[in-house]
């Protein structure tokens, strides 16, 4: 009986596409008449058949899908069984066939999960015999096959049931296997290929890195060479190709190496730059302002100027970036402490200045002087600096410390409250003075006084008058802007406050010492002649009647004072000097004595 099932159902997976070879008994019959019949089989020489032929089908299935499903379909091969159900182990768990049939399909279920690897009876309904096969290969269970039965199974359909199991098994772990070698050989393909990946990643880091330290590295030498804005615009150029300049925080260059420098160099616009400012302090790093990379040089949030590369073809990438940002840090390091050193520069400079300014005794003054390297030996100038747009506070008193160092004045530098003073040795260059700070502030709309040159210590408080009766006097001329000296206000030097007998003498030594020297001597009267010239109002008869001489006498004495003091009796400027000069003379100093 097991025999005629196997050899029915060899013929039905016979037929089916793909399925198990034809035997000889399938063959169709017209075979009969042409070569003799060979000797019948048995039962269980169909049975051994059907399951080798199964068992190349199973070993030729594509996963272990198809092999549990061909193992279910061609159960009947081993004897009058039936494949209630069959799972496979995926992931630690035993998933269901889609081949399983809905009864008791929970309870099967349940039960098969009990027997953890283990074989087990299985109660189906109206099966008198029921078995769950593990399907366990080397090391593993791949799944369950759950085989029912209408009748016990005899001895031997128990042998062909094991031997499907067998194979069901083996080829289960050969699909493992080549799966696990599919996995395992696209996993080291993965593998390969993120190394490769990495092998790159770690190669361009390291390229990365080695650029930034030497970036880092060249950056940190030029802050230590002490070069300052210049050496760093340098060391920028030369590393990325492009134009590199530095501003200050309203614009003005300081510094540019590379081609294309604009001459003269754009002014800029005060409400423009602030508005360009704030727009890159938003920023975490370099912004593109038109053909430029720009960033601030921003230690501690105070901006104290402008980096920026001109990338007018849009060159600039990330290593351009980088040394943007190293060559802003070095900056902001070496502005930093320039200005460090400046504000305490700048206090012992203004401590020395203010006692000068209110007197102090000149061992002191002299020994302080050269503490701070300034030589107080020597003739020095006062100088008042006052601007109408600008606070005199501590960032306009650098302000005009850089002008003055940048016109050769060496100054000592102090505030005031509405004004700026220096004392500073030599003539200063007043005029140049005044056009750097045009250059600096972006207006012309400020006045500079200066005083005589002062011998000593002694004298600077006095001079400081001068060089604030100086300012006044400019303040409050038609030409209000510019640069005035105390020893070209003529008239004006004895008109302001402050004046005493000693600045009388000085005045009138200036305009009438040669006359005086002249008198004395050739025992003339130069002076008084002159006196009498303007006390008779220009008048030749009457001058020379007040004098007891003859007009050509005066007329020749007249000319005698022009060439003596080299002052033109027809300028109005140096008529009305010679003028006062003779009043203060006669009246306040008495005359020929």
């Amino acid at each position: 009986m097991v025999g005629s099932r196997a050899y029915s159902l060899h013929h039905r997976c016979s037929d089916r596409k793909g399925g198990l070879p034809r035997g000889s008994a399938g063959r169709h019959p017209t075979a009969a008449h042409s070569r003799p019949r060979l000797p019948a089989r048995t039962p269980a020489d169909h049975a051994l058949h059907e399951l080798a032929a199964l068992s190349r089908a199973l070993f030729d299935a594509p996963d272990e899908g198809e092999i549990l499903r061909l193992a279910m379909e061609h159960i009947v091969a081993a004897g009058p069984y039936s494949a209630e159900a069959g799972y496979l182990k995926v992931g630690g768990d035993l998933v269901p066939s889609p081949g399983n049939g809905q009864t008791d399909a929970l309870a099967v279920g349940r039960k098969v999960r009990e027997l953890a690897g283990q074989d087990g009876n299985v109660t189906v309904a109206g099966r008198p015999w029921g078995r769950a096969l593990g399907l366990r290969g080397p090391g593993r269970l791949h799944g369950y096959l759950v085989v029912t039965s209408r009748s016990r199974p005899t001895e031997a359909e128990r042998s062909l049931l094991a031997m499907l199991v067998r194979h069901t098994t083996a080829a289960l772990s050969v699909a493992f296997a080549h799966r696990r070698q599919r996995e395992d050989a696209l996993e080291l393909r993965g593998l390969r290929e993120e190394r490769t990946a990495l092998q790159r990643q770690l190669i361009s880091v390291v390229a990365e890195l080695g650029y930034e330290r030497a970036v880092h590295a060249l950056m940190a030498g030029v802050a230590a060479s002490g070069g300052g804005e210049e050496a760093v615009t340098r060391a920028l150029h030369g590393l990325t190709g492009l134009p590199a300049l530095v501003e200050d925080r309203f614009g003005r260059l300081r510094s540019w190496t590379g081609p294309s420098r604009p001459v003269p160099y754009p002014e800029p616009d005060p409400v423009r730059r602030d508005e360009m400012l704030h727009a890159i302090a938003k920023e975490a790093g370099p912004v593109r302002i038109r053909d430029r990379l720009t960033t601030l040089i921003r230690p501690h949030g105070e901006i104290l100027g402008v980096l920026a590369l001109v990338d007018t073809r849009d060159e600039a990438d990330e290593h351009t970036v980088l040394a943007l940002g190293h060559a802003a840090a070095s900056l902001a390091l070496e502005l930093t402490h320039l200005r460090n050193l400046a504000e305490v520069e700048l206090r012992l400079h203004r401590k020395l200045a203010d006692d000068l300014l209110a007197g102090t005794d000149e061992p002191s003054a002299y020994a302080r002087s050269e503490a701070v390297g300034h030589d107080l030996h020597g003739s020095h100038y006062i100088v008042v600096v006052q601007w109408s747009n600008r606070t005199a506070d501590d960032s306009f008193a650098q302000t005009v410390g850089r002008a003055a160092a940048a016109v050769g004045m060496r100054s000592l530098l102090t505030c005031r409250s509405d004004h700026i003073v220096l004392i500073t040795g030599d003539r200063p260059h007043a005029r140049a003075l005044y056009e750097a700070l045009a250059r600096e502030t972006g207006t012309r709309s400020g006045t500079i006084g200066v005083s005589a040159p002062c011998d000593s210590v002694d004298d600077i408080p006095h001079h400081y008058l001068e060089a604030q009766r100086a300012l006044d006097v400019r303040r409050h001329s038609r030409e209000r802007y510019g640069a005035t000296f105390f020893d070209e206000l003529g008239l004006y030097r004895i008109l302001g406050p402050g004046n005493d007998y000693r600045e009388l003498e000085t005045f009138v030594h200036e305009w009438l010492g040669q006359l005086i020297d002249y008198d004395s001597r050739h025992h003339a009267a130069m002076v008084e002649t002159l006196s009498r010239y303007f006390d008779c109002g220009g008048n030749y008869d009457e001058t020379a009647d007040s004098l007891a001489i003859h007009r050509s006498t005066l007329r020749y004495r007249l000319q005698r004072i022009r060439d003596i003091s080299g002052y033109d009796l027809a300028n109005v400027e140096d008529r009305l000097n010679l003028q006062v000069a003779t009043r203060v003379w006669k009246i306040v100093l008495g005359g020929p004595g």
